[in-house]
């Protein structure tokens, strides 16, 4: 039940009967009157109950993009529905014009839209419908909440794209070939050229050669199909925000923008994420298929507070592959965490691999460490750069161990992985 603006308005229409005759027999029955008018608006008023609710299917938008939900309220019954309609979601789901004024006859069906603009990444639920059917006068009114199911998924946004085509510009030039290519060697097949001195003659194609003039050898190149495996940190170090931007969420675009640009170049990328358990996992995603497999692995990731177990994820990594790859590990740089779980179990890693760690940098702590402008801040400034020296510290011991390690500011971080990346094509360290 729920009263409207009209029935105190209709309480105090009394004060005109009391002025004309101020008696409290007056007031006493103004108010049964009153009370009976609110009872028979009620009385009079279409049950919620005897509705019926649906929602349609709502489709996934990236962090950012504007999507909607249409719910439909349909009335089997042959009285006339007068009220509000509310379609209750999340606050981050960014849920606008969610309050509908129906009139719905008997036998009718109306779709009521919601806009819904995500502020947080992940899967935003929408909480209840809630339907007051008002009664004729408008003085009372019905209400009851319903749980439709309804979930819109908002996708990581992806900004590093914009370096892309960039990044896929020196990949051409580099087209792969030219640091990787030598003679007699290698397991893939580049082409055929005629015999010179010095040729090993176990190149020699005999069938190319019985069909031409002249003795004809391949050339080998080594495999460029080479392996790449994206393992992203979800612990509890992972939920600290850079900016209004969670580490996470900065760590999962950057490897996006690698991930797109290793496809590009004919590699395969498998992808982990998880902290004591895996939280993730995507393998064998073709080319064409690999970024959207991605996005949508990496949608519903949330922190996880509990701190990492490495050695559960090394042999999650283990399990995705036995060939040597490049093993990209998306994580803050904390030293405390570091040394604690991830150190043990990284001579095992690099002796199989090529690993490379990524993390995420506030450059809120740069700016600290340069601000002594005032007593206060010098002791701001001597914790900050206590902090950058145990980091530094961290990144040396990991550099001992041949891991390459990338520290870097949210918006520099993809673009400086990629780099790395490239550069390693380019000397053929793949």
């Amino acid at each position: 039940m729920a009263l409207t603006g009209r029935a105190p308005a209709l309480l105090l229409l009394g004060l005109v009967a009391v002025w004309l005759q101020p008696t409290m027999t007056t007031v006493r029955l103004w108010w049964l009157v009153s009370l009976c008018a609110i009872g028979l608006d009620l009385l009079l008023a279409l049950s919620p109950s005897k509705l019926v609710l649906g929602r349609d299917i709502v489709h996934q938008v990236r962090l950012g993009v504007s999507g909607s939900t249409t719910l439909w309220l349909t009335n089997p019954t042959p009285r006339r529905l007068h009220g509000i309609v509310r379609d209750a979601w999340q606050p981050s789901a960014g849920a606008a014009g969610d309050r509908h004024t129906v009139d719905v006859r008997g036998g009718e069906r109306v779709a009521l839209p919601t806009t819904l603009t995500p502020t947080r990444r992940g899967d935003r639920r929408a909480d209840r419908v809630t339907v007051r059917s008002l009664g004729p006068l408008g003085l009372a009114a019905r209400q009851r909440s319903f749980p439709i199911d309804g979930v819109i998924r908002a996708l990581p946004p992806f900004t590093s794209r914009k370096h892309l085509p960039s990044r896929l510009s020196v990949l051409r030039q580099l087209d792969g070939r030219s640091a990787v290519r030598t003679r007699g060697a290698g397991t893939e097949f580049d082409s055929l050229r005629d015999y010179v001195v010095g040729d090993d003659v176990r190149s020699i194609d005999w069938r190319a050669t019985a069909r031409r003039t002249a003795v004809v050898v391949r050339t080998w190149q080594p495999e460029r199909d080479r392996r790449l495996i994206l393992v992203l940190d979800t612990s509890r170090t992972s939920a600290g925000r850079v900016g209004d931007t969670p580490r996470l969420d900065a760590a999962m675009d950057a490897s996006l923008l690698l991930a797109a640009l290793a496809s590009r170049a004919g590699d395969h990328v498998d992808f982990l994420a998880g902290d004591r358990q895996v939280r993730a996992r995507l393998s064998g995603a073709t080319r064409t298929t690999l970024l959207g497999d991605l996005v949508r692995a990496m949608a519903p990731l949330e922190p996880a507070l509990l701190e990492a177990d490495w050695s559960m994820m090394a042999g999650a990594i283990a399990g995705l592959s036995r060939r040597r790859s490049l093993v990209v590990l998306l994580t803050p740089l904390e030293p405390a965490a570091i040394e604690e779980s991830l150190l043990p179990t990284l001579a095992t890693l690099t002796r199989h691999h090529r690993v490379v760690l990524a993390s995420v940098a506030d450059p809120a702590l740069s700016a600290m460490a340069a601000d002594v402008s005032s007593t206060s801040r010098v002791y701001d400034a001597a914790a900050a750069e206590r902090t950058l020296g145990l980091r530094e510290r961290t990144a040396e011991v990991l550099r001992h161990l041949g891991v390459h390690v990338i520290d870097a500011e949210p918006e520099q971080l993809p673009v400086a992985l990629t780099d790395h990346y490239l550069m390693l094509k380019s000397k053929g360290l793949l």
